[in-house]
């Protein structure tokens, strides 16, 4: 029995011992097969080049340096959200709008225009009888006459001959009354009054000289004679404007035609007398369109009384839009919408209280004023950002995420990967990726008038890659002033709201380049003002091969883009420190 005991005994030590070694084998290996778990979703990415990112250890597919584990997230953002930091938000003005009706409030359309003469009020005096004129009594153009004033002396062979057989036939007046009378009629269409034949006939002597009075009053606009000049019967002499009442003409785009029509109030606006307005009604709209410009004119009648109001003056017409804007449909500024082919996107900022921010595809309705209809994409309460999209639309492409030209979201392509000609035919794989670079189809003056600026920009990135600020400073500001030479109204529709959105953010880049001679500061400005142009060059071309160059250790490790004319890396961020960092990333055709 005691023997029992004893076996018995050791059998259940047995077991407790069995337990506790493959029972905590168990859990060890479970809490392994967790590990992998959490190792399989982990990311590798590389130290030099942050985007690129990989499922799996090894080598840098630009460098062939190790590649280090990723940090996993911890702030809650999805796949297709990104920050900025605040001191990129500061650097590049990024301002943001509460989506809502309240945008458009007593919202207006703005249209661009000038002052013309009002052409019902025009007149051409001419001459009615050929001759040399023997002395012109108007002296230049702008000159004022008045109704009955003697313009001109004019010697006509014609109403010499004339006058002599009225001389004869006023003898024969009894005798031969139907002659008379018809001597004396081919004197009046000569528009010699009854008076002016009555002396003729009266003194019997021939004049050798006529005169030619003003038939209205007004200004002289243009002379088309000089003293001694010869003319033609008919022959115009001066063109006489009357200033009493001017046209304002104002181009619309056809996008914005069925915003208007005939009687609707119009205020004016002109630089030379900016605390007054000028009040009239729409008179008259051009059913006609300029193929060239792709706009039509508006006009308006305002009175000049006071001759206040000079033809040639620029003027800014404010005209409240016939289609009102609906109050359940979201208003969102034209500054907040990027453009990319048939594609509308904006940015939505998610959290209100960090700068988190989304890509966001967005159909638009109609353009009233500065705003767009929003038929679909965001709601009243959003918040979008609606000053330096731009800037965030680059932060959104390092990152890796859905972008302007990146409808995916993917890292940013390596080498010669990024050529993007936009006649090429791309592989399966780039497929995708090449129909987010749509071009916007341009004429060829503006895209020559943007290659100017290119140029521009070129020499001011040589100008950092030699280290010479002063220079930096003289090439940005001739990049801006022709930055203003750029004739918009050579673009229509999305191609010219795209352009006044780039040209805002161009031109203030380039402003703080010029403002400073500190290199530091007009490098870091250049990182934007290289990333707006890099766009603009997307989407209108210059005609000429552009490399889009990549350095990932400029701005403090966070990288920078530039662009260049050749395929070689000079980089602008170090100078001769590292002239040579840096890889080419994408090639604009």
């Amino acid at each position: 029995m005691k023997k029992y005991i004893i076996y018995i005994g050791i059998l259940a030590v047995g077991l407790l011992l069995g337990w506790l070694l493959f029972g905590s084998a168990s859990n060890e290996e479970t809490a392994h097969n967790h590990n992998e778990t959490v190792e399989s979703n982990q990311m590798w990415t590389c130290s030099m080049h942050p985007q690129i990112m990989q499922p799996e250890a090894g080598d840098c597919p630009i460098c062939g340096m190790d590649l280090i584990p990723a940090e996993v997230g911890t702030d809650g953002l999805t796949a297709d959200q990104f920050k900025l930091t605040k001191n990129a938000m500061a650097l590049a003005n990024v301002q943001t709008s509460i989506v809502g009706h309240n945008i458009a409030e007593g919202n207006t359309v703005k249209l661009s225009g000038k002052i013309v003469e009002n052409e019902e009020s025009n007149v051409v005096q001419v001459s009615y009888f050929s001759g040399r004129i023997e002395k012109l009594n108007v002296s230049y153009t702008g000159e004022k006459i008045r109704k009955g004033q003697l313009l001109a002396t004019i010697y006509s062979p014609e109403l010499f001959a004339a006058q002599q057989e009225l001389i004869t036939t006023s003898s024969l007046k009894e005798s031969q009354p139907e002659l008379y009378k018809a001597v004396r009629n081919k004197l009046k269409l000569w528009k010699l009054s009854d008076t002016q034949i009555n002396q003729i006939e009266a003194s019997g002597k021939v004049k050798e000289d006529f005169s030619i009075y003003a038939t209205v009053s007004g200004t002289v606009s243009k002379k088309l004679v000089e003293q001694g000049s010869y003319i033609k019967q008919g022959q115009p002499l001066l063109k006489i404007a009357n200033l009493n009442t001017v046209w304002a003409n104002f181009d619309v785009y056809e996008n914005q035609i069925d915003l208007f029509k005939e009687g609707q109030d119009v205020s004016i606006k002109t630089n030379a007398y900016p605390n007054k307005t000028f009040n009239a009604k729409v008179s008259f709209i051009d059913p006609i369109l300029d193929v060239k410009t792709r706009t039509m004119k508006l006009r308006a009648i305002l009175n000049n009384g006071k001759d206040l109001l000079k033809p040639g003056m620029f003027i800014e017409g404010n005209i409240k839009p016939i289609n009102a804007i609906k109050e359940h449909i979201p208003v969102i500024p034209s500054s907040a919408v990027l453009w990319t082919g048939k594609r509308s996107v904006v940015y939505l900022k998610k959290n209100p209280n960090e700068p988190v921010f989304e890509l966001r595809e967005v159909v638009l309705g109609n353009r009233i004023g500065e705003n767009y209809e929003v038929l679909e994409g965001v709601n009243n309460g959003d918040e979008i950002v609606t000053n330096g999209t731009f800037t965030v639309d680059a932060t959104a492409q390092l990152q890796g995420k859905k972008s302007m030209m990146n409808r995916e979201g993917a890292k940013v392509m390596t080498g010669h990967e990024g050529h993007l000609g936009m006649d090429s035919k791309p592989s399966s794989s780039n497929e995708s990726h090449s129909n987010m670079n749509e071009r916007i189809e341009v004429s060829e003056d503006f895209q020559n008038q943007l290659k100017i600026v290119f140029n521009d920009y070129i020499k001011l990135k040589d100008a950092l890659v030699n280290e010479d600020s002063k220079k930096v400073t003289e090439s940005a500001k001739a990049l801006q002033s022709n930055l203003g030479k750029v004739d918009m109204k050579l673009l229509a529709d999305n191609a010219h709201s795209h352009w006044m959105t780039l040209e805002k953010e161009l031109k203030t880049s380039t402003n703080s380049i010029s403002n400073t001679l500190n290199i530091k500061e007009q490098r870091n400005h250049f990182k934007h003002l290289s990333s707006h142009l890099a766009k603009a060059l997307r989407l209108f071309g210059v005609n000429e091969k552009v490399y889009y160059q990549f350095c990932p250790m400029a701005d403090s490790n966070n990288g920078a883009y530039w662009l260049s004319k050749e395929e070689k890396v000079i980089n602008p961020y170090f100078g001769e420190a590292m002239l040579t960092c840096g890889e080419v990333k994408q090639v604009i055709e």
